[in-house]
C-alpha cells in the first residue's frame, strides 16, 4: 500500500499551513524567528528549516497577520489583534472537517485557545 496520499496530507496540514502553528506560539508571547522554528520542531514535531519558518513569517507580516519590533538588536514577532480571530476561524473549519469526514472532532468552544 502506498503512503504517498498520507504523506501529502501530513505535509498540507503541517508545513503548508505553518501559520496556524506560528499563531499558536505567538499567542503565548512575542518571539524571535529562531525561537519560533525551534518550538515548531520541538512542540509540534514538524521537520522544518529555519529558512522555511522565515519565509512563512515574511508572508504573515506582508499579509498583516503579525508585526515586528526590535529587541536587543534582533527582530521579534508578535501577533496583530485580528490574527487570533482568523486563527479561531481556521480552528473551527478544521474541527468541522473532522466532524463531517471522520465523524469525530473537538469542540473547543467559542474563544478557547
Amino acid at each position: 500500500m502506498s503512503q504517498k496520499a498520507l504523506n501529502r496530507l501530513m505535509i498540507k496540514l503541517t508545513k503548508e499551513n505553518l501559520w496556524i502553528y506560528i499563531v499558536k506560539l505567538l499567542m503565548e508571547r512575542p518571539m524571535y524567528g529562531y525561537e519560533i522554528a525551534k518550538e515548531i520542531r520541538e512542540r509540534f514535531n514538524i521537520d522544518i528549516t529555519n529558512v522555511g519558518v522565515y519565509v512563512v513569517l515574511y508572508k504573515m507580516e506582508r499579509d498583516g497577520l503579525l508585526e515586528t519590533f526590535i529587541s536587543n538588536g534582533s527582530k521579534m514577532y508578535r501577533l496583530r489583534p485580528d490574527t487570533i480571530e482568523l486563527w479561531l476561524r481556521a480552528r473551527d473549519f478544521i474541527s468541522s472537517i473532522l466532524k463531517q469526514v471522520f465523524n469525530c472532532g473537538v469542540d473547543c468552544g467559542p474563544g478557547k485557545t
